[in-house]
C-alpha cells in the first residue's frame, strides 16, 4: 500500500528522526543508562563501600539527568556528545581508579 503523494519523502531530502522523536530517544536512553548505574553502584558498594565509589557513580548519574534535562530543552546533540564521553569516563575511572 503506497501512501499518498503529500506524505512521500522528496528525492533530495533526508529521512530520519524528527526532533520530537530524537528527544524522546535520548530521554529513554539517559533514563535506561540512569537506572543501569544506579544498579552497578549498588553492586560496586556492595562489594567494596568507598567514597570514591559513590563519587564515580553519583556523578554519572548526575550527568544522566543533564542529559535528560539538556534533551528536553532541544540540546540533543550536545547530550549525545555528553552522554557518551561521560559515561566512557566514568567507566575508564572505574576501571582505573577504582580497586
Amino acid at each position: 500500500m503506497d501512501a499518498p503523494a503529500d506524505e512521500q519523502p522528496l528525492p533530495g531530502t533526508r529521512v530520519g528522526l524528527t526532533p520530537r522523536q530524537a528527544r524522546r530517544v535520548r530521554i529513554v536512553l539517559a533514563s535506561v543508562l540512569m537506572a543501569a548505574m544506579a544498579a552497578v553502584l549498588v553492586v560496586r558498594l556492595a562489594s567494596r563501600t568507598s567514597v570514591l565509589v559513590v563519587g564515580v557513580y553519583g556523578a554519572a548519574l548526575i550527568l544522566c539527568g543533564v542529559v535528560i534535562e539538556l534533551s528536553r530543552h532541544g540540546r540533543t546533540r550536545l547530550g549525545s556528545w555528553l552522554l557518551g564521553f561521560g559515561l566512557a569516563a566514568a567507566l575508564a575511572a572505574d576501571w582505573l581508579l577504582l580497586p
